[in-house]
């Protein structure tokens, strides 16, 4: 790859020199070379079919980026309004209330975790001694419920990643086509005037400035999302421990009574 991008890169180079030293020269040429219309009008099947791919690639990560901030945005809001609550409830040992205000709060992840380890609490709840086994399965309740939303949080972001990783390539795939025509044009003409050049220019720098267009946002909020799943993830965590806690302070008072 170091080797490919330094022989473009020498090559880019010559040629920008060309045309450097073309537009000095007052030729008309210069004035509609590099219009948006004519650099559409310029660009080859290859160039095209780079610039579809890139679009796709965009809405898809577009659409990626919208739904996650919606989810993560009410799992957040949810969360918030659910806590208060059933601390309160579990405050005051009423665990069937604490059940519902979960129940009530689908969206929040402190709400599913905290409901899974309830409804397995509540299983052996009517016996009249919490065992340690018991204990032990509200606990692998609330991994499970944690592994499953975690799961959940990072839907979509693998594609995020990918896109941002290969939407340059596939802008530089365009470039290297853009380039080679370049020359081409350079080549079959009788001079070397920019507008033999024009079309390979057009693709060259489309394709790349799209290319680096949809990988840089798409890698912005990847790594946004990812720390917001990060500290989803240790809410989570920190919500299971204290419920554990509660099981375990619940089944104190039981073997003292």
């Amino acid at each position: 790859m170091t080797i490919l991008m330094s022989i473009l890169g020498s090559k880019a180079l010559s040629l920008f020199v060309i045309l450097f030293q073309e537009a000095a020269k007052p030729d008309d040429e210069l004035k509609s070379a590099f219009t948006i219309t004519e650099m559409v009008k310029n660009l080859g099947w290859v160039a095209l079919t780079v610039i579809i791919i890139l679009l796709i690639m965009s809405m898809y990560s577009i659409a990626i980026m919208v739904e996650r901030f919606l989810t993560y945005s009410a799992a957040k809001k949810q969360s918030r309004e659910f806590a208060p609550r059933v601390a309160q409830a579990l405050k005051n040992d009423r665990i069937e209330e604490a059940i519902n205000i979960s129940d009530k709060h689908k969206k929040s992840h402190l709400a599913m975790v905290v409901n899974a380890g309830l409804q397995e609490f509540r299983a052996h709840d009517a016996s009249s001694d919490i065992s340690g086994d018991e204990i032990d399965a509200s606990k692998r309740a609330l991994q499970r419920a944690i592994a499953i939303k975690s799961a959940e949080f990072k839907r979509g972001l693998s594609g995020l990643a990918t896109i941002g990783s290969t939407a340059p390539f596939v802008g530089l795939f365009g470039t290297v086509f853009g380039i080679i025509n370049a020359f081409t044009g350079m080549k079959s003409a009788e001079s070397a005037g920019i507008g033999a050049v024009a079309g390979g220019i057009a693709e060259a720098l489309l394709t790349t400035a799209l290319g680096l267009a949809v990988a840089v946002p798409a890698v912005w909020l990847f790594n946004y999302f990812t720390g917001k799943v990060d500290g989803f993830i240790v809410e989570m965590d920190n919500s299971a421990s204290e419920l554990i806690d509660y099981f375990l302070k619940n089944r104190t008072r039981q073997l003292k009574s």
